[in-house]
């Protein structure tokens, strides 16, 4: 079972468009829709059925789906 001192709150958020990564703090409270590449300053946004932007381009996904996959539940920010 995963809980809140479990959450790694670190990602290393990578662009598909230009390969730029950098490491990120993840909010604990919310959802992270949008994101701008620093390199090549393309939006990010989501992939159909993520929740955030951590979920779709992140090493680790959000606060959210680590404690959630904990508690055998499937959502997300919607609490």
């Amino acid at each position: 079972m995963t809980t809140n001192q479990d959450v790694i709150l670190k990602s290393d958020i990578k662009c598909p468009e230009c390969g730029y990564r950098k490491i990120e703090t993840m909010p604990t409270d919310s959802c992270l829709w949008f994101y701008e590449c620093e390199e090549c300053h393309t939006l990010l946004k989501p992939l159909q059925g993520d929740c955030c932007v951590f979920c779709s381009y992140g090493s680790i996904p959000c606060p959210p789906i680590q404690i959630s996959k904990g508690n055998n539940e499937n959502s997300c920010c919607s609490n």
